[in-house]
């Protein structure tokens, strides 16, 4: 039965994270540290363990779901090798600066953050409805490219929270870049990011490899859904779904900056 359900955690948790471009561990994390918390049989997943399952969960559903969108033509390559240029040494330095802050207060900042950046949504502007990662649709400058995901990469770091997060929204809400495409792009980069952070913890002792291998079909199944998924859902949809999400993810870090 542990086994089944940990299947199905990965599917769900892929799936969302596929569809909306903000990884899979947003869902698998919180999901496992109440089985953890709550059931015997579950008493293998410390924090230190589910942290290691999802980053490698993550690979697979990144993996997946790049393949899906490539061969829709959805994934922004020269973007998102661009992005990962500023936000991998962002990342580094940001968990670097992490030991200097209070954890507490900024897990409540950031929750204010991930609402923030939901309601942003309702601003109007203009957004290009494209099918396919055209770049005459949009247009993105190297330097401001380079420097925002520098500082996203900071705030994951700081915050020990996926990227794309936030990268989403800024590439959706500064860059002019349409959902479908954002999302993909975002799943690109996950790929590269997770597979870096995945080596780190494996290196530690950080993985319990005999769940790990009810993870992965799991998670390459709902990546793989939620990246076809994606591609038949109306923008509008997607920005709503994602909005939400974000919200979700700014109550309960307000929630656990104020506990």
């Amino acid at each position: 039965m542990v086994y089944i359900i940990c299947v199905l955690i990965a599917v769900v948790s892929a799936f969302i994270g596929s569809l909306i471009g903000l990884g899979g561990g947003i869902i698998l994390i919180p999901s496992l540290l109440i089985m953890y918390q709550n059931f015997d049989s579950f008493a293998w997943a410390t924090p230190q363990m589910i942290v290691g399952i999802s980053l490698i969960a993550m690979v697979f559903t990144a993996f997946s779901s790049t393949i899906s969108y490539y061969n829709e033509g959805r994934v922004d390559y020269r973007l998102g090798l661009l992005l990962l240029t500023g936000s991998i040494p962002g990342g580094i330095f940001g968990s670097w600066l992490n030991q200097f802050v209070d954890s507490e207060k900024f897990t409540l900042y950031f929750g204010l953050l991930m609402i923030t950046l939901s309601l942003s949504f309702l601003i109007k502007r203009k957004q290009p409805e494209a099918k396919s990662g055209d770049a005459d649709q949009y247009n993105v400058s190297i330097w401001p490219a380079f420097i925002i995901s520098s500082m996203v990469g900071i705030l994951s770091g700081m915050f020990g929270i996926g990227g794309g997060s936030i990268m989403v929204p800024a590439m959706i809400l500064l860059f002019g870049l349409p959902i479908h495409i954002a999302t993909a792009t975002s799943m690109f980069m996950i790929l590269f990011i997770s597979i870096i952070s995945a080596s780190t913890h494996i290196a530690l002792g950080h993985v319990a490899w005999e769940y790990v291998f009810f993870f992965i079909p799991g998670a390459w199944i709902g990546g793989t859904i939620g990246a076809k998924i994606n591609q038949k859902v109306k923008g509008n949809i997607l920005e709503w779904f994602l909005r939400i999400i974000l919200i979700v993810i700014g109550i309960r870090l307000i929630i656990d900056g104020i506990m």
